[in-house]
């Protein structure tokens, strides 16, 4: 009709959990991506810790969240706006994580290759639940010594086709890129749902 202008198309909410094992990068990432000051529950680790959280491989880091991460980025190409939700990655803090789990469609989980024993749990979280779920594996000092196809045999995955990204957390278009793949995989899983 002339003169007349379509209503834009309000962008669609959707819940996204970045999850890992602790010091893997969750909270680099959201504050990477987000366009939004994000919400961090981050506070200084104490002597509290000793004998309880594993340092091995990550002597440097003085902070940890002790809630959740948030985050929102908006996917304009999408028309979707992700809800970022970061977990705590210490063990003593995974109680929260089916509270945050509560109506989000999918996560990345992001692992270390240098500490890839620390990622079961989180992958197993995700399989246990039936939740889809890329795993990103994060790239520390700009360098992955492994491929995909090592980070899969080693992670042992039920599902042979779970996507597997390398990215860099404090890169933008990385932490994008995952997140539009990711948003892929659920349009994809949704329309086979959809026909199945």
């Amino acid at each position: 009709m002339p003169g007349y202008d379509a209503p834009a198309r309000e962008a669609a909410p959707v819940k996204i959990l970045i999850a890992g094992g602790f010091g893997v990068g969750k909270t680099t990432l959201i504050e990477t991506v987000s366009e939004i000051e994000p919400l961090r529950t981050e506070e200084r680790l104490t002597s509290a810790g000793v004998g309880v959280d594993d340092l091995d491989g990550i002597e440097s880091k003085a902070a940890t969240t002790v809630a959740m991460d948030f985050g929102r980025i908006t996917l304009t190409e999408a028309q979707v706006v992700l809800y970022l939700f970061g977990t705590p990655g210490q063990e003593r803090f995974w109680f929260m994580w089916d509270d945050l789990l509560n109506g989000a469609l999918g996560a990345i989980v992001l692992v270390d290759t240098r500490r890839l024993d620390r990622s079961f749990p989180a992958v197993d979280f995700f399989e246990n639940r039936g939740v889809p779920f890329l795993v990103a594996a994060n790239c520390f000092h700009g360098e992955q010594p492994y491929t995909v196809e090592e980070i899969r045999a080693a992670l042992h995955l039920r599902d042979p086709n779970t996507p597997i990204h390398l990215l860099d957390a404090r890169l933008r278009d990385d932490a994008r890129g995952a997140l539009l793949s990711l948003l892929d995989m659920l349009i994809a899983k949704a329309g086979g749902a959809a026909t199945g």
